[in-house]
């Protein structure tokens, strides 16, 4: 994961700790604002992990508890050891295997976590993701201005949180930082991949749309200059 990657990540949950008032951190220290977020993020890399080993154990017992009470060993006298048996591929089990899968997705998840984690001890995470906070805080009105107008009707406050964002995240990017030199291309598709990995079905086809009718106005603007 490189910096810039991270530091959005960073960024999309610093966003969510902003509210909607989010002029009354102009003044506030933006790294402060990005040490809770990080702490939040340790705070759920660890429930992760917790819930993760808790719905491990309830299978591996379920599983000794299916052979012990299962008729072969049931029959054999008690001092016998206890001989391995078949599980049988019922619905419950199917269950069971689909909740083993959601442990490991959340065991993956908390991996992901603890990367970003560590990313943002590096002095560049820092400083990037402070460059995307502070230029939102400074540009809000204009941003959500044009998620309005190329979101087909739909109130910047009535997207899906997430989605919203993503957005602002990236229209930071194309309007506000091209002093950083990101390709449009790559700010679109970073943007693409973030709804991807935490949005809905829908959220990177929505995503991508918006952004492109911000980059072809943008490049309409530099043609005319």
């Amino acid at each position: 994961m490189n910096r810039r990657t991270a530091a959005r990540e960073l960024s999309l949950l610093t966003f969510s700790q902003l509210g909607k008032e989010v002029q009354k951190h102009e003044n506030q220290d933006i790294l402060d604002i990005i040490e809770k977020s990080v702490d939040t993020l340790t705070k759920e890399a660890e429930s992760n992990l917790q819930s993760s080993v808790r719905e491990l154990s309830k299978i591996r017992e379920y599983i000794q508890n299916y052979e012990i009470d299962h008729s072969d060993n049931m029959e054999k006298p008690m001092e016998e050891a206890i001989i391995p048996v078949a599980v049988p591929m019922t619905s419950d089990m199917t269950g069971r295997i689909d909740t083993l899968l959601e442990a490991a997705e959340k065991i993956y998840a908390a991996m992901d976590i603890v990367t970003i984690s560590g990313m943002s001890e590096r002095e560049e995470v820092k400083e990037y993701c402070t460059k995307l906070v502070k230029s939102f805080i400074e540009n809000k009105k204009t941003i959500d201005e044009t998620i309005n107008k190329y979101s087909k009707g739909w109130d910047v406050e009535r997207l899906m949180k997430i989605d919203r964002d993503i957005l602002r995240i990236s229209i930071v990017e194309l309007l506000f930082l091209e002093d950083e030199n990101i390709p449009d291309a790559v700010s679109i598709n970073e943007a693409v991949e973030l709804a991807k990995k935490y949005g809905s079905e829908e959220s990177s086809s929505f995503i991508n749309g918006i952004l492109r009718q911000v980059y072809e106005e943008k490049k309409g603007i530099k043609k005319l200059a």
